[in-house]
């Protein structure tokens, strides 16, 4: 097969804000696989952070998994691919201090051969997983930014969402403000949601939870950081009615398996570029549906994957949860995925009825002008 590595950054007026940093332009790693017939596959590696990340791990597809890709002769089945890259790196993860950057390039790499699988069989994605995948998913409108939130939810909800995520984590005063005054104007009948990017220790968490009650928030998200003690999130979500989110920061199966009870969490949020790619969102989405709990696949990037992450919630077939879509300017996202989100309504967008996840070269090529690196690799 050859892989084609594509970087591309775009500049963006209005950059993007969280607790722990902001983001200048909106980067992108995407992979396309062609085989030997001509079949073509699209994958999203996610890159956004540091501001290096997307070149960075460019250069480790090319010069480390793609290359070990080759050897294992396991290119047709994606998701034994991933598992057997896993264990072949583990090691090394752990020796060159990097297991996130190696597990996001290894998941791109399962989504962008998913997409090819889904083509050689002439289904869409979610039909290819699940031939009673839904025609539609619900999605919801997130990364709203901490200046002018409430009138920006307010749009998120005109363009077609009925509901939104808020960035908070800054002050109490400014999350309070935000996060109430995004209520008043979406009104009962809308959902909200506020996302604090781990920002907290557990007393402060434990000072916004009255406010998370008072917004009547669907669920609070990474309230405290990833590798907080599993008794403080326990504590905090025994401390308030919000429902506690996370998961996109999970990055392995005994996280998966021990941390949505030990950490009293009701909604859960694998992101497919950043960890397992297609397979493992699939088998992570429909035990959490079974155990009861909220899948709201993570998405923060370009189409690639969020049009990915639809047809993996499409075939779950559920009726509950969420996709995420990034609500900042990004034109990767907005431009790639334009022809599904034309049919945004009430809440919820149309799967196109397309081999894969729907797009063609054409998609790309409209970047060119963005383009920062495209190498090809024969594995």
């Amino acid at each position: 097969m050859r892989a084609t590595i594509l970087v591309h950054r775009i500049p963006i007026e209005t950059p993007v804000q969280t607790s722990f940093g902001v983001m200048g332009d909106r980067p992108s790693v995407v992979l396309r696989i062609e085989d030997e017939d001509g079949a073509v596959g699209f994958g999203e590696v996610w890159c956004n952070w540091p501001s290096v990340g997307a070149e960075h791990r460019a250069r480790l597809l090319e010069a480390l998994i793609l290359p070990l890709a080759g050897e294992s002769r396991l290119a047709r089945e994606p998701a034994a691919l991933w598992r057997w890259l896993t264990a072949r790196l583990r090691v090394l993860a752990i020796q060159s201090g990097e297991p996130g950057p190696i597990a996001q390039c290894l998941a791109g790499l399962e989504c962008a051969l998913q997409d090819l699988m889904a083509r050689r069989a002439g289904l869409p994605l979610a039909r290819f997983l699940a031939p009673d995948a839904a025609a539609t998913v619900a999605v919801y409108a997130s990364g709203i930014n901490p200046t002018g939130a409430p009138k920006t939810a307010e749009r998120a909800i005109a363009a077609g969402y009925r509901a939104c995520k808020v960035k908070i984590g800054f002050s109490p005063e400014r999350d309070r403000e935000n996060l109430l005054g995004a209520r008043a104007l979406l009104g009962s009948a809308n959902r909200l949601m506020a996302d604090a990017n781990q920002a907290w220790t557990l007393e402060e968490a434990l000072r916004f939870a009255p406010t998370a009650d008072e917004a009547g928030l669907d669920w609070l998200e990474e309230p405290l950081a990833h590798d907080a003690p599993d008794a403080d999130w326990k504590r905090l979500a025994q401390a308030m009615d919000t429902p506690l989110a996370a998961g996109e920061n999970f990055a392995s199966d005994r996280d998966f398996a021990e941390l949505p009870a030990a950490r009293g969490l009701r909604v859960i949020q694998p992101d497919l570029g950043r960890w397992g790619g297609v397979g493992q969102l699939a088998r992570l989405g429909a035990k959490f549906r079974e155990g009861g709990l909220l899948f709201c696949p993570h998405w923060l990037g370009g189409g690639v994957g969020l049009l990915t992450s639809c047809h993996v919630k499409a075939a779950l077939n559920d009726e509950d949860g969420y996709v995420e879509v990034d609500f900042n300017d990004n034109p990767m996202r907005s431009e790639i995925a334009a022809e599904v989100f034309a049919s945004l309504r009430d809440g919820r967008v149309g799967l196109a009825d397309k081999p894969g996840i729907g797009i063609g070269d054409e998609a790309l090529d409209a970047f060119r002008a963005h383009l920062e690196i495209s190498r090809e690799v024969v594995f």
